[in-house]
């Protein structure tokens, strides 16, 4: 099986995006190496826990498995590199690896992201912030291997204890 998608397929003047799943994470403890040589911080957040489930697919986040290095650059766009494990009920072993982007939508956004998240301040709603991802997946052959033959974008929101993304392939 290539993949788990029903026509019509992507085309060239018409792509299409199919949901495959919502990941959903916590990391209520955050790292940060200020003022690097590059200018701006990095940051590391450890998956502590989470789930995940889609039409085809449904399990875990393994705690400990990963997490996310995010570089703040200077102009306050936070780029993140994710990786951790997930685990089917079957027993399958996902490794996800995520590369994206956070802004926010106007010049106080981030910092009140920050607050909310870091600081127990008011949630920030979606609207006022940029969270996307691209993910790759890596897993046996099988069952889940789509995972591992399609493109995938992601759209995410900022939780006070982590991140909810949803995962849509492009068929």
């Amino acid at each position: 099986m290539n993949g788990p998608f029903d026509p019509p397929y992507s085309t060239f003047e018409n792509p299409r995006l199919e949901f495959a799943m919502e990941v959903r994470l916590t990391f209520p403890s955050v790292y940060t190496i200020a003022n690097t040589p590059a200018g701006g911080n990095r940051s590391a957040v450890l998956v502590s826990g989470g789930a995940f489930e889609g039409p085809l697919l449904k399990g875990r986040a393994v705690p400990n498995s990963g997490g996310d290095y995010a570089y703040f650059r200077p102009d306050d766009v936070a780029v993140f590199d994710a990786r951790y494990l997930l685990e089917e009920e079957d027993g399958t072993l996902i490794l996800l690896h995520n590369r994206g982007f956070l802004w926010g939508r106007k010049p106080d956004t981030m910092d009140r992201l920050r607050d909310w998240a870091f600081n127990a301040g008011k949630p920030v709603d979606q609207q006022e912030y940029y969270l996307r991802g691209n993910p790759v997946f890596e897993c046996p052959t099988g069952k889940h291997d789509w995972l591992t033959k399609h493109v995938f974008i992601g759209v995410g929101e900022r939780r006070a204890d982590g991140n909810v993304l949803r995962y849509y392939a492009l068929t």
